[in-house]
């Protein structure tokens, strides 16, 4: 991890040189700052943290450091990194900082920075009134309390937002609430107060006029923590929720009836991205690890390292990751000039390449670690669930791709028919001569 680390320690990483006009004074103090908060608090502090979280009574509370390091982050002005309207920082100059957060989702934490809190609070910030933002976007913002996204539902296919179909009534100055959620990241924690929650006012609307966002605070009567789901059979802080009768007041309403599926794909769209920056982190770290076991495991009579087949390994990994590395600051790039909707497909490619990038090379780690690399002394393992998860999350891979092929199919491209060509159209009754050799 360190060779990472100090791969993005120059002034200007190889990798954002064609962005370099894109890039403000303020990036370049952040970026240096980030990297040392990273080295100075968070690397060396890793195993308190894990004590202290073996020693907690309930497993989905902060250790007590988690707010040392908040206090400190935030003491240091690395807080809410990735809101431009807060941070100063366009989503490019995001991008590479979210890059060094992904290998520690501490770090992540200790700097405001996590999801889903990240993606409830650019909602509330875009479509929150001034009540609204208040009662709930300061005390997140601030770091006060966490929050969780109420969308999937264990019965329908919920990659189609449209296939929600948990009850929003209005019933006077109230609506009623009933439905049921699974996979709710961040319910566990006992510091989740709030639930962005969607489902459906209106039935017989248009079929993306169905849906709306409310607000639900965590303690409301009817709101049922079910259980804790788990990844690959190991539990996290997902939770299944149950919704029965559960009654707020109308002005918890985000935006108006009938905008839910624009409020949650204005979400999904920053989102997705920050879930890409961080991804292409987690890549480095895994392709570090690869190298450091290279270099120290022998085999057959010499290095791992110095194997041609480990050697392309490590080169195709590099490969992989900068190409990847450049779509995402690309995205990123057009998001900060167009908006989220025009960097629609390019969020789409990014989405599927990054984990699926990420997921390889952790595999040709893991493979050249041998059994370690299963292990739980290695964090390897933990890192492959979590990409491997991410390719469901927040739209699978075939929608995405659906998104970006539906573009193409789109363009008329004059040179298409040029190079595609076309058969001579022959009468099939008429006497040819015989070709000639």
């Amino acid at each position: 991890f360190f060779s990472t680390m100090a791969s993005l320690s120059n002034p200007m990483p190889d990798s954002l040189i064609p962005f370099k006009g894109l890039l403000s004074p303020r990036f370049h103090e952040v970026h240096k700052n980030v990297q040392e908060f990273v080295k100075q608090e968070i690397i060396p502090n890793l195993n308190v943290y894990e004590e202290q979280k073996a020693a907690l009574t309930n497993r989905w509370s902060e250790p007590p450091i988690a707010e040392r390091w908040k206090a400190k982050a935030r003491s240091a002005g690395l807080w809410n990194l990735f809101l431009p309207e807060v941070s100063g920082l366009t989503n490019l100059e995001y991008a590479p900082l979210a890059e060094m957060l992904g290998v520690f989702p501490v770090a992540s934490d200790a700097m405001n920075c996590s999801a889903p809190d990240t993606g409830n609070m650019e909602v509330l910030l875009k479509y929150g009134n001034a009540e609204q933002k208040k009662q709930w976007l300061e005390p997140l913002l601030e770091g006060k309390i966490r929050s969780c996204f109420a969308m999937t539902e264990p019965w329908v296919a919920s990659s189609d937002a449209t296939n929600i179909c948990s009850s929003i009534v209005r019933d006077g100055d109230s609506y009623v609430i009933n439905g049921h959620k699974w996979y709710i990241s961040g319910a566990m924690r006992p510091s989740c107060k709030v639930i962005v929650f969607i489902g459906k006012t209106d039935p017989n609307a248009s079929r993306h006029a169905q849906h709306s966002v409310v607000l639900i605070p965590m303690d409301t009567p009817g709101v049922h923590v079910v259980r804790p789901m788990g990844v690959f059979h190991e539990l996290g802080d997902h939770a299944e929720m149950t919704f029965t009768n559960v009654r707020i007041p109308a002005t918890n309403l985000l935006l108006g009836e009938g905008r839910g599926f624009e409020i949650a794909q204005g979400r999904l769209g920053p989102g997705r991205i920050h879930h890409c920056m961080r991804t292409i982190g987690v890549a480095e770290a895994a392709l570090a690890a690869m190298v450091h076991r290279a270099k120290i495991r022998k085999a057959f009579g010499s290095r791992l390292i110095d194997k041609d087949t480990v050697l392309q390994t490590i080169a195709e990994s590099r490969l992989e990751i900068e190409k990847t590395r450049q779509l995402c600051y690309l995205a990123a790039a057009v998001m900060d000039a167009k908006g989220t909707k025009a960097a629609r497909n390019y969020i789409s490619m990014i989405k599927v390449a990054a984990p699926r990038v990420a997921l390889k090379v952790i595999d040709d780690a893991i493979q050249i670690h041998g059994a370690h690399g299963v292990s739980q002394d290695s964090m390897l393992s933990a890192m492959y669930s979590g990409m491997r998860t991410l390719r469901v999350a927040d739209g699978p891979d075939v929608v995405h791709l659906n998104t970006v092929a539906k573009s193409e199919a789109q363009l008329q491209s004059p040179v298409g028919p040029i190079v595609s060509g076309a058969p001579v159209k022959r009468d099939v009754h008429t006497a040819f001569p015989p070709a000639k050799l």
